[in-house]
């Protein structure tokens, strides 16, 4: 492993459970479902990402594994009996393809609702909340992409290069959650929240009311 000192993997595993904490709270990380990722350092790339199988709302500072570029857990972890999440690599895709600091994966209802109902993306438009991920709130249309499920973080991760729309944090995947991201884990969280909001709306007003 890189020169990564014991000092920053704490910090980085205390912010990482915390929101881990706080989004098992808001129902979106069921068992032992989703994962979260921060930068560690970018040359070479290396992520600290919750440990797999475990309670994402009673992790602690030590449930991380530092991963690579591809998602790889690195040499010389400090627990080098925890696992990464299967996703990691599509973690460190989005932060190589994106420049983000720290990458959310949640599996918030809406978002594989709103997947299923809109595969080509989900469309929003004329919402105040809009300003929250860096876009109009009037007259824009903005779309938050939709790839297809699979066990395969390379195929996944091409997908996403191909499906990405910039200046949208966002990742849909059909029948299993969201990817949100930003330059840290407060922004990442702000987006997943401000998202997972924007996508309730068009789900209540535009399935349920029938206005579709």
């Amino acid at each position: 492993m890189t020169a990564i000192t014991i000092n920053a993997l704490d910090l980085a595993g205390r912010a990482l459970a915390a929101e881990s904490a706080r989004m098992a709270g808001l129902g979106w990380m069921r068992g032992t479902a989703g994962n979260l990722s921060t930068v560690l350092s970018t040359e070479p790339l290396r992520l600290a990402v919750t440990t797999s199988g475990a309670d994402k709302g009673e992790l602690t500072s030590r449930d991380i594994v530092v991963v690579d570029a591809d998602g790889r857990a690195v040499p010389d972890q400090p627990h080098p009996e925890y696992v990464p999440s299967a996703e990691a690599g599509l973690h460190a895709r989005i932060v190589a393809r994106t420049g983000a600091g720290a990458v959310i994966h949640v599996h918030a209802l809406s978002a594989v609702l709103a997947a299923h109902h809109w595969p080509e993306g989900v469309v929003l438009r004329d919402l105040e909340m809009l300003k929250g991920i860096g876009h109009s709130a009037h007259d824009e249309d903005v779309r938050a992409p939709v790839i297809a499920n699979g066990q395969d973080m390379s195929v996944l991760g091409d997908a996403f290069e191909k499906a990405r729309v910039p200046g949208v944090p966002v990742l849909l995947v059909a029948r299993h959650g969201m990817y949100a991201w930003g330059r840290d884990l407060t922004q990442a969280r702000h987006h997943a929240e401000i998202i997972e909001w924007l996508l309730r709306f068009k789900i209540e007003t535009e399935i349920k009311t029938g206005e579709r």
